[in-house]
């Protein structure tokens, strides 16, 4: 997807030059080489290759050429895996899933080229979500809008949005990947095909309707598009520090040693600000918690899984209904309104995978404290008890001063109330 991402931005920028859409160009190449810089990036941090005596490859890194590198490094380990002893494993100790209340602990060996194996794994999972909401969900984002102000979809185009659409999905469901494995850590976890599928099937029906709202929205309304945007995402880039602000707690000096404060500072920044990325687009898994020593919330916190989706629904439907009072005359042969209801209709589906994979297919669902059926429901109980207006204690005290039913029942009897007392004299027999 990388490769194949890269040269069809390339190939489509060539052709918008040769069109003399200068401004397509410019764009189109810095969403395409901009995540290639911060992927290098992030491979020499996690590789630490700057530390080693490794200059070609530090020279393939600032040619952007190290993903392919790592490729063949990676296969390279894998073939020569079992051949040649190694001359020490280590043990890792994980613990099974919990079967009938009881939990296993097993110990397995891992040799080196397993190890390297795992980091360039990891390495390449963090990687390819950088590139996915950083790259090319701004890339799909363009794409989909210059056609829309055109009214052409070219084939090189298509093609070029379909692969953007890929690796947005792979990379959102990498993320979810990296969410069970890092919070639960201690388990030995193994995701079945039908988690992928609904992981799948969840990310590519949230993040199409997303980047379709916002690209109807743009189109007829660009001067608001702005401030949309900068709102949503300076709102989740700010919300992990002043939740950091509000407990108090130091500053955290633990993440790299060989960092000073201001080095960490920019990690940090660096986090926040992918973190904020991934929340524009869709649900991130992973929930920033500066904090923490590991700086990832580890508690599965349904009532803000619950707010988010309900704000993101109201947020997209405020935003095509402004697309349909001030649409143009290009959607002139378009059924606004089977349009709206479709986008709708699409998020709705992908809540709804989400919901029947945190139920029926997370792999770690006998860990949970409560189930999403659950959360939810304690979500909504929460929502209307707050919503529900208290009844005022002088109408209540009046209404019970002045039943109704008791003056009903006096007209109906034709007996006389007491002026004094307000109470209507009933005759008691002494057997009563």
């Amino acid at each position: 997807l990388f490769v194949a991402e890269t040269a069809a931005a390339l190939c489509l920028s060539g052709a918008y030059r040769a069109a003399g859409d200068r401004m397509w160009q410019c764009l189109t190449l810095l969403f395409a080489l901009l995540p290639c810089a911060l992927v290098q990036l992030s491979l020499v941090f996690i590789h630490r290759d700057v530390s080693r005596d490794r200059p070609l490859v530090l020279l393939l890194h600032l040619l952007q050429l190290g993903p392919l590198v790592r490729c063949v490094e990676v296969f390279y380990i894998y073939f020569r895996a079992g051949r040649v002893e190694e001359p020490y494993v280590s043990i890792t100790k994980k613990r099974q899933m919990p079967k009938d209340g009881y939990s296993e602990e097993i110990e397995k060996e891992v040799g080196q080229a397993e190890g390297k194996l795992c980091t360039h794994r990891s390495a390449f999972s963090r990687a390819s979500v950088i590139q996915a909401f950083l790259g090319s969900a701004p890339q799909l984002t363009l794409q989909l809008y210059i056609c829309v102000l055109q009214q052409e979809i070219t084939a090189a185009r298509s093609i070029f949005m379909v692969l953007s659409l890929l690796s947005i999905v792979y990379g959102a469901l990498r993320c979810n990947i990296l969410a069970i494995k890092i919070k639960y850590d201690d388990y030995d976890v193994s995701v079945k095909p039908a988690a992928y599928l609904c992981i799948f099937m969840w990310r590519s029906f949230e993040i199409a309707t997303r980047v379709t709202v916002l690209v109807l929205f743009s189109s007829v309304l660009q001067i608001w598009t702005l401030p949309v945007v900068l709102v949503n995402f300076f709102g989740f880039f700010f919300y992990p520090w002043i939740l950091f602000w509000q407990s108090k707690s130091p500053f955290p000096e633990n993440i790299e040693k060989a960092l000073s404060r201001v080095g960490t500072t920019i990690v940090l920044c660096l986090l926040t600000f992918l973190y904020a990325g991934i929340n524009m687009f869709c649900w991130s898994a992973v929930q920033v918690k500066l904090n923490d020593p590991d700086l990832i919330n580890k508690s599965q916190n349904w009532y803000r899984l619950t707010v988010y989706y309900m704000l993101r629904f109201i947020e997209n439907a405020f935003l095509l209904l402004m697309w349909y009072i001030y649409k143009t005359d290009i959607y002139l042969y378009v059924c606004a309104p089977l349009l709206v209801l479709q986008l709708l209709i699409g998020y709705c589906m992908a809540v709804l995978f989400m919901l029947v994979f945190y139920q029926f297919c997370h792999p770690c669902k006998k860990l949970f404290s409560s189930s999403i059926s659950e959360g939810l429901l304690s979500c909504f109980k929460f929502l209307c008890f707050i919503c529900k207006t208290p009844k005022s204690p002088i109408l209540t005290d009046k209404a019970e001063v002045k039943s109704p039913e008791n003056t009903d029942e006096a007209r109906s009897s034709g007996k006389t109330i007491d002026s004094q007392k307000g109470v209507p004299h009933q005759s008691v027999s002494s057997n009563a």
